[in-house]
């Protein structure tokens, strides 16, 4: 920043700072960090509160060994095993339940295995329902069409069900992981990410900027990487937060209904649900309570962060602060001061 020379009224000199020259436009991400500081009233708590449950929830997942303090299918310790169904205590802070398994240790390692999930799922979602998207919408004819066929029969199926199909089919080719449980997921959200972008790009593709950048010879790659991508996605880190709840239910769905992670591969709060039921009317509240819980919380901060991005990135509900104007006094001339 420069300084510039201001002569004041009685003949004296000051230095004024300069007005600030514009420089590069700002990325995505840091008009996106930008718009989230902005952030005001309740889009704000709804936000902050939503980001510290799921970053405690992230927390456990990559710290879930020095944390918990069991591994996920430990059922003894100390030289013996560990009590069948015992109530929470001292030693077991959630109790253990019918498999002599310490609840809180499932809680905990159960959180790492819905974090792995979700982010690859999306991450899957992300990468091939945008692209078809941007094609789609930019190229439109029979590959539109084609596309738009496929994607509308697949958003036509009930979703858990779909998931269900897919996990069923690729239990003997890939196994019943975290990988086949993304991929049974990643079908699902695909048709959300490639209607909202090939929309968007529909509107976008007919602008003055693109069809100057079409004119002076760039490339479709070129345009719609350029030009139509960073202008098309804004709504998609909403929609990849609200999935992203939503992918956490879907999986406790498969692992209650049986299709989702076995317990010998990785600690999953569905099934611990569902063999909680029956323990439920005996009164062994802990072994379902808790887990279902971890469920509640984690789903209810994903959400919250994606209702908060919402009002924060939506121009329409987004709200705009402003300072009041206060003009400043006419300055008066000696012949305005004279009485009349």
């Amino acid at each position: 920043m420069t300084a510039a020379s201001v002569a004041e009224p009685g003949g004296e000199s000051i230095l004024e700072p300069a007005p600030e020259m514009p420089g590069r436009p700002q990325g995505p991400v840091k008009r996106l960090w930008q718009q989230v500081k902005g952030a005001q009233g309740l889009s704000k708590w709804l936000l902050w509160v939503g980001a510290a449950i799921t970053v405690i929830f992230v927390v456990l997942a990559i710290f879930a060994p020095l944390i918990a303090p069991y591994g996920f299918d430990q059922y003894q310790g100390g030289g013996g095993r560990f009590p069948k169904q015992a109530p929470p205590s001292g030693s077991h802070l959630f109790g253990t339940n019918v498999r002599s398994v310490d609840v809180l240790s499932v809680v905990i390692y159960g959180s790492r295995t819905a974090i792995e999930v979700v982010l690859l799922a999306v991450s899957f979602s992300l990468l091939v329902g945008v692209p078809l998207g941007l094609v789609s919408g930019y190229y439109g004819g029979w590959l539109d069409r084609v596309l738009v066929l496929v994607m509308d029969a697949l958003f036509a199926f009930p979703y858990l069900l779909l998931a269900i199909v897919i996990a069923f089919l690729l239990q003997d080719s890939v196994g019943s992981g975290v990988l086949t449980a993304a991929i049974a997921i990643t079908v699902i959200y695909v048709p959300q990410y490639f209607r909202v972008v090939r929309g968007q790009v529909l509107s976008a593709r007919e602008e003055p900027y693109v069809e100057a950048a079409r004119a002076l010879g760039a490339k479709p790659r070129t345009i719609m990487g350029r030009y139509l991508f960073f202008n098309v996605i804004q709504s998609v880190p909403v929609i990849a937060t609200l999935n992203a709840a939503d992918a956490i239910l879907t999986l406790a769905g498969l692992g209650f209904l049986g299709f989702g992670i076995q317990p010998t591969q990785a600690a999953e709060w569905g099934y611990e649900l569902q063999r909680g039921v029956a323990d439920m009317g005996a009164g062994l509240w802990w072994t379902s309570v808790f887990p279902g819980g971890a469920i509640v919380l984690l789903v209810t901060g994903l959400t919250l962060v994606g209702e908060g991005l919402n009002d924060v990135l939506n121009p329409v509900l987004r709200r705009r602060t402003g300072r009041p104007v206060v003009l400043p006094k006419r300055m008066l001339s000696k012949r305005e001061e004279e009485p009349a």
